[in-house]
Formats: C-alpha cells, sequence, structure tokens
C-alpha cells in the first residue's frame, strides 16, 4: 500500500471525528421529566426548535455574549454565563450536562418541572379547575429555575468575596505591606470582574420588565394555544421526536389558562417572576457596590497614612536642614579663624578662643530654634 493511499476505515474514522467536534453535549428533559444526552449538531437543533444561527450562536462557549434572554416563536434562548439553554412549551436543552456548575441546575430541573396535583382524582371537578390554575406554564417553571441558579450562583460568589475581602482590607489597614497590598489587589479584581457578570445579568432583568412586548414572546404555551385552531395538522411537522400534538395542545391549553382566557398582552405572572430574581440580583449588585465603597474608603485611608509618613519625612528633612544651615555658619566661623596667615591680632590674645567658640555655637543654636519657631508659626511643621 503506498504512501498517498488512505483506507476506508481511516476515511470513517476521521470522519467521525469531525462529526463529534461540531457536535455539542446536550440533555434533552421534557414535561414528563423523561431525559436524554445528546450530541448533536447546530443544525439539527435549530431544525427541532425553528431558531436561527444567529440565535443559536449567542450559546456559543467561544463566542464572548453578554447574558441573554430571547424570545422566539416557539422557543427561549437563554445565555447566563455557564448557562446556555433553549426552553420550548415542551421540553428543555440544556447545553454541556456534565459541567461541575451545571449538575445542580439539572438535578433541579429533575425536581421542580414535573407537576404534581393532588386534587385530582380525590376531589371534584372545582377543586381540579382551581389545581390547575395555580400551574404555571412548563417555560416559566424552566426559566424560574435557570434564574433562580444564576442569582444563587452571583450571591455565593458575592458571599465568599465577603468573606474574604472585609479580613484582608481590615489587616491592610493595620499594617501596610506588599503582601498585603498584593492580596487586596487580586480581590479587588476578582470583585471588578464579579461586579459586571452580576451587571449584566441585572440589565437584561431590567430590560425584559421595561418591555411588556418581550415578555409576551415568552409565553410560549398562550402562542401554542392561540396557534392550535388554525396550524393544527401542520404544527407536529416542526417539533421532531415530541409527544402528540392533540396532547401538546391540552397540556399547554391547561398551563396558561389563566391567561388564555384574559388579555393576550397580559404579562403581569412573567413580570412578578422576573421582579423577584431582579430583586434579588439588584440586592446582590449592591452588596458587591458597598464591597466597592469599602475598598474605595481602605485605599483613602492608606493614601493618608501615606500622605501623613510622607509629611513627617519632610519635617525631618526640614530639621537636617536647618541644623545643616547653622552648622554652615558655625564652619565659618572656625574656617576663618583657623586659617594659617600670621596676624598681628592674634597675637597674645589666647584667651579669645573659648570666647569665639561658645559665642558661635551659641549663635547657631538660636539660629536654628529661631529656623524651626518660624516655620511652627508658619504652619509648615506639626506641634
Amino acid at each position: 500500500m503506498g504512501r498517498g493511499e488512505v483506507t476506508s476505515s481511516e476515511m470513517e474514522t476521521t470522519s467521525s471525528l469531525v462529526v463529534k467536534k461540531k457536535a455539542r453535549s446536550w440533555i434533552l428533559i421534557d414535561t414528563n421529566v423523561n431525559e436524554s444526552v445528546m450530541d448533536i449538531d447546530k443544525y439539527a437543533i435549530m431544525h427541532r426548535v425553528q431558531i436561527h444561527a444567529r440565535d443559536l450562536r449567542i450559546l456559543d462557549p467561544l463566542l464572548s455574549y453578554p447574558s441573554t434572554i430571547l424570545g422566539r416563536d416557539r422557543a427561549i434562548v437563554l445565555n447566563l454565563e455557564h448557562i446556555k439553554a433553549i426552553i420550548t412549551a415542551e421540553e428543555v436543552l440544556l447545553r454541556d450536562p456534565s459541567d461541575d456548575n451545571v449538575i445542580p441546575v439539572v438535578e433541579e430541573l429533575r425536581r421542580r418541572l414535573p407537576v404534581t396535583n393532588s386534587n385530582h382524582g380525590e376531589l371534584g371537578g372545582q377543586n381540579d379547575d382551581a389545581g390547575e390554575e395555580d400551574e404555571s406554564p412548563f417555560e416559566f417553571r424552566a426559566l424560574e429555575v435557570f434564574l433562580e441558579a444564576i442569582c444563587s450562583f452571583h450571591a455565593a460568589r458575592t458571599t465568599e468575596l465577603e468573606t474574604d475581602a472585609y479580613p484582608a482590607l481590615d489587616e491592610l489597614t493595620s499594617k501596610i505591606s506588599s503582601r498585603n497590598l498584593d492580596r487586596v489587589r487580586k480581590l479587588k479584581s476578582a470583585m471588578t470582574r464579579l461586579t459586571a457578570r452580576v451587571q449584566k445579568v441585572r440589565d437584561e432583568l431590567e430590560r425584559l420588565l421595561d418591555d411588556d412586548d418581550d415578555m409576551a414572546d415568552l409565553y410560549l404555551s398562550r402562542k401554542l394555544s392561540s396557534a392550535s385552531p388554525v396550524s393544527g395538522s401542520g404544527a407536529a411537522s416542526w417539533f421532531l421526536g415530541s409527544p402528540t400534538i392533540g396532547s401538546k395542545i391540552s397540556r399547554a391549553s391547561r398551563a396558561s389558562v389563566m391567561t388564555v382566557h384574559g388579555d393576550e398582552n397580559d404579562v403581569e405572572e412573567l413580570e412578578m417572576l422576573l421582579e423577584a430574581y431582579f430583586m434579588q440580583i439588584d440586592g446582590t449588585l449592591n452588596k458587591l457596590t458597598s464591597l466597592r465603597e469599602y475598598i474605595d474608603d481602605t485605599e483613602d485611608y492608606i493614601n493618608i497614612q501615606l500622605d501623613n509618613h510622607r509629611n513627617q519625612l519632610i519635617q525631618l528633612e526640614l530639621f537636617l536642614s536647618s541644623g545643616t544651615v547653622c552648622m554652615s555658619i558655625y564652619a565659618l566661623v572656625t574656617g576663618i579663624f583657623g586659617m594659617n596667615i600670621p596676624y598681628t591680632w592674634n597675637d597674645d590674645h589666647g584667651y579669645m578662643f573659648k570666647w569665639v567658640v561658645i559665642v558661635s555655637g551659641v549663635f547657631s543654636a538660636v539660629l536654628f530654634l529661631l529656623i524651626v519657631s518660624y516655620a511652627r508659626f508658619k504652619g509648615l511643621v506639626g506641634s
């Protein structure tokens, strides 16, 4: 066999590797909590949930997209950092279910998505209707799980950061050292990154709350129920592998019974849901803001301390300079009288030596005191 020849088995292996590289791991959970892990490419997902490629690109971990919640005709595209999911009226597609941060979300979906109604089979029709009216649509239950997960995740990270930051800042104020400064610098960098992530989630929730049309787009069950009389036969073509259209429409109608019978633009239920988590993420952001203010106050305090030390050094320099000037005058007198030049007044005047030394020393000391007193009078040095 020549070097240029390639066997069919090698070609199959290469093609399978390419497919696996393009395919992504997803977990699918439906209304009955029947789940399956799938490795499917983006084209299969686009065909399954009827979304465009630009919407699916938001969920690509290689692309740095901010936190986003988009409502489409038959799906909700959700990108909340490590939580990347697609929600329909009947099932949830969650990306990378084996990720450490995603595993708790999958467990919460298994616990929260099933709808148990104890009134069925025990009470009359009125109680059954009341139990059904309390039932939230499937997409809202899934959305609530994701919002709760991301809010709890950021709250936990904020608590950990506060636990590390406040003692480090207090230690820095008591002892300014390179080690403490480097520790606080790292904590401040972590706080800045976390604040930006929390701010993105908060801005996205605020954007949804400010636009009723965007919130109305998230009512998938309502749109499915309103479209079912018109396109009952063609509805099954876009949802491969899902339950029958009859059971789908029935469950969707029950799930959105309160909103279908009311105003089609009524978004009160979703608005209350988003407001609850908006308040939670806003509280987390307020904690980070308080921590930033505490760091800024600590930096101001440290700068004041450093300025105080700098002023003390300047005062010491002033004292030393004043003493040097006074000693220079004393040395000038000494130099004059120490010249080896014959003068007549040097003869028979040995008793004047001690008076010259005493007077020069006293004059230098008085001059030094005058300089220091003048500096204190002008407020150049502390008292």
